[in-house]
């Protein structure tokens, strides 16, 4: 479950409670709560007709999750981004693009430091459709692993003002291959002029709610 809370004007608060699962080729499986994810995100310059709006989001990663169920990695995390945001267009049929990068402190044996760097463009079709795609690329994590990039595309139906899908898949472009599918629900609560989203799953949404 992630939510995110619009403190005060340009500050929102973020918590995500995951559960998890390993299913190891030997040995039992283990399903329980994960390590959690908290940060803020601040926004310090607003968007003008020429210039972007740039905020800071830094997160960190709680050890909640049993290391040994495979379920947590078993020490604290943090990342440390900047991100910048730009629309155009007219109407309610806007085009967006945001991105940016970070460092994270990735502690412990045979862990990497890494950097991560990623770009979204989306556009607002209908009333309740956004549609999107994603590209990012990320070091190394871990001294045996390998740097990957990958892509995303997805969707947002807004079924009212409060209801929203979100959904994306994608799969790796350099690197170890993988595949990937997001799905979600969310529930939106404030202003009626607030209630949108922005597809991305997490990285770098600079829209305040």
């Amino acid at each position: 479950m992630e939510v995110n809370y619009g403190a005060i004007t340009n500050f929102q608060l973020h918590l995500i409670a995951p559960l998890a699962y390993d299913t190891p080729r030997e040995g039992p499986s283990h399903y329980g709560f994960s390590d959690t994810e908290i940060g803020a995100k601040c926004r310090f310059i607003q968007e003008t007709e020429h210039f972007p709006q740039v905020g800071i989001f830094p997160l960190l990663e709680i050890p909640t999750g049993s290391e040994s169920a495979g379920l947590g990695s078993g020490h604290v995390q943090a990342f440390l981004p900047v991100w910048l945001q730009k629309s155009w267009g007219e109407g309610d049929r806007k085009w967006t693009a945001y991105g940016g990068g970070g460092y994270d402190i990735n502690p412990d044996t045979g862990n990497r430091n890494w950097t991560f760097l990623g770009l979204v463009l989306q556009r607002q079709i209908t009333d309740r459709v956004l549609l999107g795609g994603e590209i990012y690329h990320r070091t190394a994590t871990t001294i045996d692993s390998q740097a990957d990039t990958a892509f995303n595309l997805g969707a947002v139906i807004h079924f009212s003002n409060q209801h929203h899908l979100l959904f994306s898949a994608g799969r790796s472009i350099v690197g170890p291959t993988e595949f990937q599918v997001y799905a979600a629900y969310q529930l939106t609560l404030g202003p009626r002029e607030m209630k949108r989203t922005n597809f991305t799953k997490g990285r770098g949404d600079l829209t305040f709610r």
